[in-house]
């Protein structure tokens, strides 16, 4: 018999992960914007994600829309614990999109919104960095419901996973450009990533450092004989990723940083899952305890296996027609 949460956990968080990987290059070159100027350059920058970033933001509506049907406690109690994060991150994510579309409408006002789809950039990536620290440190609940305090998510350790996040995706964002622009923005982009690439490896170091201190069943699920033996290739394939990172931004290569900033995005990831399993809420919900009864699930795989596999070819589709190298006058070439 499929054990239908299990699954449904699975795809919620390759759903997730998708948009991480996949908004997060689009994010992070908004994110760079005040770091490039001229108007032709930053055209370069736009162009570069124009035709791929409206698409990679589905992957956040079906994590979310997922996770309310599919888990319905665990969105009863999350929503409530992140209601300020989730709502400034949706802010920022509408604010760049009409920054996004508006600032080709215009020039006089073109600057606005330049520093409009930075700010939304900055504040989307921030506030989810911020929800993600709050998530990991843990929601408090009594019985079936949040019972926490209206600015519990506020701590020094969200405040820091909110700073890596933006660093993180600024990094992607360098990487992305690395590989698919030229010239001036592919030469600052290098510039960037040489100062990004080690303050995310930093930054990564530090969270992780942090992590286990928090609860005390990371700390058993990390460092303790024998688990320690399952876990311990994450941080390995960390610093191999690492590694090939920075070689490869020394040596100007183009595409090894941008999949060796994925990977370090992947293995992060990983790196979650492996401190929540078996919780969808940490430490007090757990998978099977939130999902909805399993008519419900059967019902809904059936759409989801029809839906995702399109997903994913469109994706990869719109990957494959848009590839190669931009500019700011004639787009892909």
């Amino acid at each position: 018999m499929l054990d239908l949460p299990f699954i449904w956990a699975a795809l919620i968080a390759f759903a997730v992960l998708a948009y991480v990987v996949l908004d997060g290059f689009d994010l992070g070159v908004g994110i760079l914007f005040p770091f490039v100027s001229g108007e032709a350059h930053r055209d370069e920058m736009m162009n570069s994600v124009a035709p791929v970033w409206d698409g990679n933001e589905t992957w956040l509506v079906l994590g979310g829309g997922g996770l309310l049907a599919v888990f319905p406690l665990a969105y009863a109690i999350i929503l409530p614990a992140l209601y300020v994060p989730l709502t400034v991150m949706l802010l920022g994510l509408i604010f760049r999109g009409v920054a996004f579309e508006f600032r080709w409408k215009t020039r006089r006002g073109q600057f606005l919104w330049d520093w409009s789809f930075a700010f939304g950039s900055i504040v989307a990536a921030f506030a989810q960095g911020v929800a993600l620290g709050a998530l990991v440190q843990g929601i408090p609940v009594v019985g079936r419901a949040y019972a926490g305090g209206w600015w519990d998510w506020l701590t020094p350790f969200s405040l820091v996973t909110g700073v890596a996040l933006v660093i993180g995706y600024a990094l992607l964002g360098a990487t992305w450009l690395i590989l698919k622009t030229e010239n001036h923005v592919q030469r600052r982009a290098y510039d960037i990533a040489f100062w990004a690439a080690p303050a995310t490896l930093i930054l990564i170091g530090a969270v992780s450092a942090w992590t286990p201190t928090l609860n005390a069943s990371y700390l058993e699920r990390w460092l303790v004989w024998p688990q320690i033996l399952l876990v311990g290739p994450v941080p390995l394939a960390v610093i191999g990723l690492a590694y090939v990172l920075l070689r490869g931004l020394t040596q100007r290569r183009e595409l090894s940083p941008f999949l060796a900033t994925l990977g370090l995005f992947v293995l992060c990831f990983i790196g979650l899952g492996i401190s929540f399993y078996p919780h969808i809420v940490p430490n007090s919900v757990t998978i099977w305890e939130a999902a909805a009864p399993d008519n419900s699930l059967s019902f809904l795989l059936v759409g989801a296996t029809i839906l995702i596999p399109l997903i994913l070819a469109y994706t990869a589709y719109s990957y494959w027609v848009f590839r190669g190298k931009v500019n700011a006058v004639g787009g892909y070439h």
